[in-house]
This record gives C-alpha cells, sequence and structure tokens, in this order.
C-alpha cells in the first residue's frame, strides 16, 4: 500500500539527511496523507504552534504528495508555493526517484495532467466558489496553513463597493442619476457623523440601511453588471422581508455591512459580507477529499468549533501533534498584577516593560511588546524610546541585534518570519478580539441574537490561536514571555489559556539571572 511505501521512502530519507530539522511525527503524519489520498477521505491536522512556525512538517505531506500515482492539489499561500518549489520538492523529488510533473498556476492545466499543482488560496477559492471549471472534482487537495483559511474565505467573499463604483452606476443608470448622486451625498454625511475610533471603520446604522434601501428599490438590479449585482444581491438579505434569491432560505442570517472611512480625503467606502459561512462551504469540501493542515486550530483534536465553523461535516479524520518538551517557553505570569480594563492598569504595564526590558539587557537578542490597544501601543513605543532610543522601533522589521520591537498582533504575526527569534516577548493582554471594532461587535450581536456562547465559539478560539502563533518563535529559542494580564489567573477560563501554553515552564520572579541563564542553556 502506498502508507508503507512512503513509510519505508521517508524514513530511509530522514536517515540520510545529516542536520535535517527533527520532528518526531514525520513518518506517522506521512501515512496519514497518504492514508487520505488512497481512501479519499479527507482529514483535519493540527501540527502544533512551533512545527507549524517552522513549517518542517512539510516534507511529510510533499513525500505522500509525489509517491500518489494520481494527481493532487497543493494550496498554498505564494511564499510556502516557493519554498515547496525551490527546496522540498526538488530534494524528495531527487531522492525518491519520481518523475511527477509540477505545475504552478491559478487553473487545472488541462488534458491528462496526472502531476502535482500548487494554487494560492485566492485562486483555489474563487475557482470552488465560483462553480467553474478552474478545478475538476475528485483531485485530493492539500490545503497548507487552514489558521488563515477564515481570512482566505473572508477576502474572497467580501463585496466592496468604491468611490468610482458611484461614478460607474450613474453611468450605468442615467435615468435616476440624481436618485443616485443624492443616496451618496446622504450617505456620506451619516458615516462622516461616526465618532472617531482606532479602526476607522463602523457597522453601518439603521438610517444608512434605509437609504441604501431607497437607492437599491429604484434600482433594476437584473440588468446591473455583475459586480454591482452581487452587491445588490447581498445587501437585500440586510432587510428580513426581503431574501436574496441565492439565499432561499428564511433562516439565512443577514450578512455584515460596513463602511470604512478615510476622513482626510473625505471618502469612504462599503463592504459587505455573510456572517455564517459554514452552508457556502459545506459543499466544497464533498466535492473531492481534502487535507486540512493547520498549527493550532483547537485544544481539541477533533476541533468541533473549528469544524462547524466551515462546515467540515461527515466523516473526517483528526490527529493533532503536541509541542515537545524541547520546544518548551519560560513562562512568566505576575500575581495581583492589575486587570486590564481598570486604570491602574496601564501604569503598572509600562512599569513592568521597562523593568522586563532591563533585566533582559544582560542577554542579547529581539525583545517584542504585543500591545493590541492602538493608543497604548503609541503610547509605550514613545515611552521606552525616550529611554531606550534607537533601540526601539514601533511596527517595523529594521531592529538592531538587540532591539526591541513594540507592535500589535497582526503586524507581528505577518513578519515574525522574517525577524530573529525574541528571547523576550512581553503581552500585555490576551489577544481578545475587541468588542470595540464594530465587526466584532457585529458577530457577537448576531451569536447573542442565536442563543450561543459568542465568548467560547469566538472571541476565545481566536484569542488562543493568536497567542499560541504569537509565541512559537520563542519556543525555538526557548525564550522568556510575559504574560501581563491578570485575567489568566482570576478567570475560570485562565486554565484554558494555560494548557494552550503548554509545554511551558512557569516562573514566578525576576532578576538578571533568569535573562543569562536563558541566552546560555537551552534547557526550560
Amino acid at each position: 500500500m502506498i502508507e508503507a511505501e512512503v513509510h519505508l521512502s521517508l524514513h530511509n530519507f530522514l536517515r540520510s539527511q545529516a542536520g535535517f530539522p527533527s520532528w518526531p511525527h514525520h513518518l506517522t503524519m506521512a501515512r496519514l496523507v497518504a492514508r487520505a489520498l488512497r481512501l479519499g477521505r479527507s482529514a483535519l491536522i493540527q501540527v502544533g504552534a512551533a512545527c507549524g512556525y517552522q513549517g518542517r512538517y512539510r516534507t511529510s505531506f510533499v513525500a505522500s504528495a509525489l509517491m500518489w500515482h494520481d494527481p493532487v492539489i497543493i494550496v498554498a499561500p505564494e511564499a510556502v508555493q516557493q519554498r515547496l518549489a525551490k527546496v522540498e520538492i526538488p530534494r524528495l523529488q531527487q531522492w525518491l526517484r519520481v518523475n511527477k510533473a509540477i505545475r504552478t498556476g491559478d487553473v487545472w492545466p488541462g488534458g491528462e495532467f496526472q502531476g502535482l499543482l500548487l494554487v494560492s488560496p485566492q485562486a483555489w477559492l474563487k475557482g470552488q466558489l465560483a462553480l467553474n471549471d478552474n478545478f475538476p472534482s475528485d483531485i485530493p487537495t492539500i490545503i497548507d496553513g487552514v489558521d488563515d483559511l477564515e481570512d482566505w474565505v473572508r477576502d474572497r467573499l467580501t463585496i466592496t463597493w468604491e468611490a468610482h463604483d458611484w461614478d460607474q452606476l450613474m453611468l450605468a443608470c442615467p435615468h435616476i442619476a440624481e436618485e443616485i448622486r443624492s443616496a451618496r451625498v446622504e450617505l456620506t454625511h451619516e458615516l462622516f457623523q461616526h465618532p472617531a475610533n482606532p479602526y476607522e471603520c463602523y457597522l453601518i446604522s439603521q438610517t444608512e440601511v434605509e437609504i441604501l434601501s431607497r437607492l437599491c428599490s429604484a434600482l433594476d438590479i437584473a440588468s446591473l453588471p455583475d459586480s454591482w449585482k452581487n452587491f445588490w444581491q447581498q445587501f437585500q438579505t440586510t432587510s428580513p422581508t426581503s431574501p436574496s434569491p441565492h439565499l432561499p432560505t428564511s433562516l439565512s442570517p443577514p450578512p455584515l455591512l460596513w463602511a470604512t472611512i478615510a476622513r482626510r480625503q473625505g471618502s469612504f467606502s462599503l463592504h459587505i459580507a455573510p456572517i455564517e459561512i459554514a452552508e457556502i462551504l459545506s459543499p466544497i469540501w464533498q466535492r473531492q477529499p481534502v487535507v486540512l493542515i493547520g498549527s493550532t486550530l483547537e485544544p481539541e483534536t477533533e476541533a468541533p468549533i473549528f469544524r462547524q465553523r466551515f462546515g467540515l461535516g461527515g466523516e473526517l479524520t483528526c490527529l493533532k501533534f503536541s509541542d515537545s518538551q524541547t520546544e518548551a517557553i519560560q513562562l512568566y505570569v505576575p500575581h495581583q498584577f492589575p486587570l486590564p480594563n481598570t486604570p491602574e492598569f496601564q501604569a503598572a504595564f509600562i512599569h513592568k516593560v521597562r523593568t522586563l526590558v532591563c533585566l533582559s539587557a544582560t542577554s542579547p537578542g529581539l525583545t517584542v511588546v504585543l500591545v493590541g490597544d492602538v493608543p497604548l501601543k503609541a503610547q509605550v513605543g514613545a515611552i521606552l524610546a525616550s529611554e531606550f532610543g534607537s533601540r526601539v522601533q514601533v511596527e517595523k522589521t529594521c531592529l538592531d541585534e538587540n532591539g526591541i520591537l513594540v507592535s500589535g498582533w497582526e503586524f507581528w504575526r505577518e513578519h515574525q518570519k522574517v525577524l530573529p527569534a525574541p528571547q523576550l516577548i512581553v503581552i500585555a493582554t490576551l489577544p481578545l478580539p475587541s468588542l470595540e471594532h464594530p465587526l466584532v461587535a457585529g458577530r457577537v450581536a448576531y451569536y447573542k441574537r442565536s442563543h450561543q456562547d459568542w465568548f467560547r465559539l469566538f472571541l476565545l478560539p481566536a484569542a488562543l490561536n493568536e497567542l499560541q502563533r504569537a509565541i512559537a518563535p520563542a519556543r525555538e529559542s526557548q525564550g522568556i514571555v510575559a504574560l501581563l494580564d491578570s485575567r489568566v489567573v482570576n478567570r475560570s477560563y485562565g486554565a484554558q489559556v494555560l494548557a494552550a501554553l503548554s509545554p511551558l515552564a512557569r516562573i514566578n520572579y525576576l532578576d538578571p539571572s533568569l535573562f543569562s541563564q536563558s541566552g546560555e542553556d537551552n534547557s526550560p
């Protein structure tokens, strides 16, 4: 069977490679992927935060894909595709002595192609959601990096209405050009009444919905070009009395409708996206067997919340690997620290950050300060820069060897792989999605209307996933993570947070010798 062939070949390959990055689960993962290809049965694999950050697991599924005698699609971001095409695939091809054709593209090569196609998530989702013939059904598909699956799907399903779309709408409907112009002026006036927030985006109010509804009723939507038609068809579902023909069930929730504002330019953009995506994605998983690979999607092996969110029903083989004890972090969580929502927190946090930075000066290496609150991030950056000078950078990648990076979660996630593994990560608060963000508030409101536990199903899983990915580089250096959110100690869900950060060595003190030991000794 293919599983035995892959196991033996990969085992011999790994033994032959001096200095090859070790991972104890290569053979197990390769056998599972080979089994999924043979049986046509989908699988969900969590490889662990450290392994996911380093990408060591990719050798396993590439070996199975190359040795499988039929075509395979690998869906991965462009940077990962380049790594696969230039390093992983050639190295394994040479050892395995397989001549499987390798292509990179946005559509299926056609004909009798029996090789391996590398495709971006955006192109693959576009073809799957449009139900076109870009990708034939029944081709086994491996999707790498599904920690970002929701972002990929949201980007694909979000329809945006820019300033130039209004001009084109007037050209397409000259008989109601005045109504279109009037609606745009009214909408601009209403939107700019919203108080400024750090995100510069706002859920559409009922007054703004009514302005758009009046305009919608004056349009012959069927005669509009597809790009405009899609926006208005989704917009109609904001009213329960006028469901979209593409969402036949009356139980379909209304979409998220929001605006982003460029105040200096005096312009705005409208965005609309479905709030519930399980029904949309469910048919995709039924067209072909899929192997979904992520780092740390959920604490449970079966990942029930992730599967429900993305419509992954039916039979699914689930496997979860844990980070090894050699990748343990040293975790400092202070007791009796002010809660984040108290007036005392900001001063206490800044003082603790200064203390940590001063103590860690005995050990060279990068320090990362993660602050989700936008105003506090700027304030921390300014205070640290006044004391530590050019060592401090706010969301920049040009850092000294002993640099201090002050960053939000998103910037760190996007750039952590191009920076050295930090010796110290200081975290202000748990990365729970902020209810002040309109899109988060919109989703929470949907969960409340549905009588679902919005914290357990949405906020906490999102925070745990973000947290585990953020500290993954510190596992490589066995660095210190200071989590200054006392909710970890004082709230019932704190145990789940600590479990998600495992393996760890808990420390309850701070002194310079701790950092000296961290720099000299790699034992946790």
